[in-house]
């Protein structure tokens, strides 16, 4: 495990720049407008966990939120079943209150990915650009996405919002699924925003030759979840995603310098404790440092300088 005062370097990376580690902005918690960290400076990143895969990404003017479930929808969906999906905590945000987004980025399908209550509440008061699995699109329409709105895509091409670049990659949760066009059912994201390239992997298994294609898309941090997964969930319809150790070998595999964790404590039946995630982490023969973040603080992204201090 790398010591957290020292800049991470990777010997598989050329052009080398010392890694965009996520650092805590103390003391500012997430409203609706996101407004930049004052730590961020004039063009540094922020970035703050919404819980499950959600995040949200602030670069100057620019809002971008990936897999955003900010609703009780799953709750009501499921109550009464084997797995009823009660929120542990609160969202830390209302969607209604939400302010200025520009892309939303939705991974796949499933309703904590893909969420209509959301994309309900976004929508009065944002005209985002919505970017989904083209596998997908009849049920983001269904979700409420306005058709002029939506963008399809799959793994292979590369689209450029707003000055952001999105690479889709494929996913596997728990499998590699494509529908009768070839289109994958599940993918990741590669963001080049703001001079970092963040990967957001969407909920998904180690597959072969995702290190190598992670490599050569030169990933400077990775947003990984890290709830694991078992038969009895898998076999009563709660596919499964990397565990802690996985997500870390990934990283090290694919020369990404820094794992950011996720996909924990939002629902009971599926999560990992993050004291665990930590141990585990602390305990890994890898050389990549990680931050285990905490639902609606501020975290920022200064590329191209050297974080002093790693919030573990």
């Amino acid at each position: 495990m790398n010591d957290a005062d020292s800049p991470l370097t990777h010997p598989h990376r050329t052009g080398l720049r010392p890694d965009p580690r996520p650092r805590r902005a103390p003391g500012e918690a997430v409203s609706g407008g996101f407004p930049a960290s004052g730590a961020a400076g004039a063009d540094g990143l922020t970035l703050w966990w919404l819980g499950q895969a959600g995040f949200a990404l602030r670069h100057r003017e620019r809002l971008v939120l990936v897999d955003p479930y900010l609703s009780d929808t799953l709750a009501r969906k499921y109550r009464g079943t084997l797995f009823p999906p009660t929120r542990m905590h609160p969202a830390p945000v209302r969607p209604e209150d939400i302010r200025g987004v520009g892309t939303v980025l939705c991974t796949h399908g499933h309703t904590d990915h893909m969420d209509p209550g959301t994309i309900r509440e976004l929508l009065p008061h944002n005209d985002p650009r919505f970017v989904v699995p083209r596998a997908e699109r009849a049920r983001a329409l269904e979700r409420g996405v306005p058709p002029g709105r939506l963008t399809g895509t799959t793994a292979g091409e590369r689209i450029t919002l707003d000055g952001i670049t999105v690479e889709p990659v494929p996913a596997a949760h728990e499998d590699l699924e494509q529908d009768g066009n070839g289109d994958h059912r599940f993918l990741g994201y590669v963001l080049g925003i703001g001079g970092a390239r963040i990967y957001h992997s969407g909920d998904c298994v180690p597959y072969q030759g995702q290190a190598e294609l992670l490599r050569d898309l030169r990933v400077d941090l990775a947003l990984l979840p890290v709830n694991g997964r078992d038969a009895h969930r898998t076999g009563n319809g709660v596919p499964g995603n990397f565990t802690v150790r996985e997500a870390a070998e990934l990283c090290e595999r694919a020369s990404i310098p820094h794992l950011l964790c996720h996909h924990f404590g939002l629902f009971d039946f599926n999560t990992v404790d993050p004291a665990r995630i930590r141990e585990e982490l602390r305990g890994s023969a890898t050389s990549v440092s990680w931050t285990v973040p905490s639902v609606g603080q501020a975290y920022v992204l200064t590329p191209g300088e050297a974080a002093t201090q790693e919030i573990r």
